[in-house]
């Protein structure tokens, strides 16, 4: 039996989920959501652009760049369109591995997850923060061939890390595992575009402990996670401009996100 949800405190994996549009929350997501959006009207909108940005961007890598294998890290609660669906448009042969650390989110997966039948997707329980195990991970290892050039995706995820050095480790290890031709994928939030008053609102909710971990990094912050790689054009932009949707009408301050995706030489 799947394990039962734990309502009783803050989940930002479900809140993530309610600023994307899903129904996967309860009471201690929405309260949180409404104390944010007083401070930040746009969040929802910001967390949907980057989601956003994300399917652009696994769009181009497939489409564009021949890329056939992408490794989601983060990939959090599954919503309509899923990266293995618009990969598999463009590719129906594109392999995808999803991976996340709540049990919850992988039961989701497993059930509502359906691969083109030419292609492969499937669900590993893994962390980044633990990079190691999860690259010898044998599920992860009949999806993904790490001789082969792989999409690295690290979508609205670095930013629930706090610690630089091992968020840095983490990314390294990483980078050290993937092909020549291989892609890393970052959609981190940032406080950047913000007037300097919102700015101490949001880092005094932040700093409140209510809220859970939210470490908005600058550009150059970002930046150095990828440090070694070739930046992929337009560079390190904000969502609403790396290959921007026609129809969007949110503005670069209020996207509140970096987009870099870098290819490994």
């Amino acid at each position: 039996m799947p394990p039962e949800p734990d309502i009783s405190g803050l989940n930002t994996s479900r809140r993530y989920n309610q600023w994307l549009g899903g129904k996967d929350n309860y009471s201690a997501e929405r309260e949180s959501t409404a104390t944010i959006v007083s401070v930040l009207p746009n969040m929802m909108s910001a967390a949907r652009e980057g989601r956003a940005v994300v399917m652009r961007v696994v769009r181009h890598l497939v489409a564009d760049r021949g890329i056939s294998q992408i490794l989601d890290i983060g990939a959090g609660r599954p919503l309509s369109p899923n990266v293995h669906e618009v990969a598999q448009e463009a590719n129906p042969t594109t392999r995808i591995a999803y991976v996340d650390n709540d049990a919850l989110v992988g039961v989701q997966h497993r059930g509502q997850t359906l691969s083109h039948p030419q292609g492969v997707t499937e669900f590993v329980d893994g962390d980044l923060l633990n990079v190691d195990r999860l690259l010898t991970d044998a599920r992860l290892l009949q999806v993904i061939d790490f001789s082969q050039p792989v999409a690295v995706l690290l979508g609205s995820v670095l930013h629930l890390i706090d610690d630089d050095e091992r968020a840095h480790e983490a990314v390294r290890t990483l980078i050290a595992a993937l092909a020549p031709g291989s892609y890393v994928v970052i959609v981190h939030g940032t406080f950047d575009t913000l007037p300097p008053a919102v700015q101490s609102k949001v880092q005094a909710l932040i700093g409140s402990g209510r809220h859970g971990v939210y470490r908005a990094r600058t550009r150059d912050e970002v930046l150095a996670f990828l440090t070694g790689l070739d930046l992929v054009d337009p560079g390190i932009v904000s969502s609403v401009e790396w290959h921007p949707a026609p129809d969007t009408t949110t503005t670069v301050a209020d996207a509140m996100c970096w987009v870099a995706v870098a290819r490994v030489p």
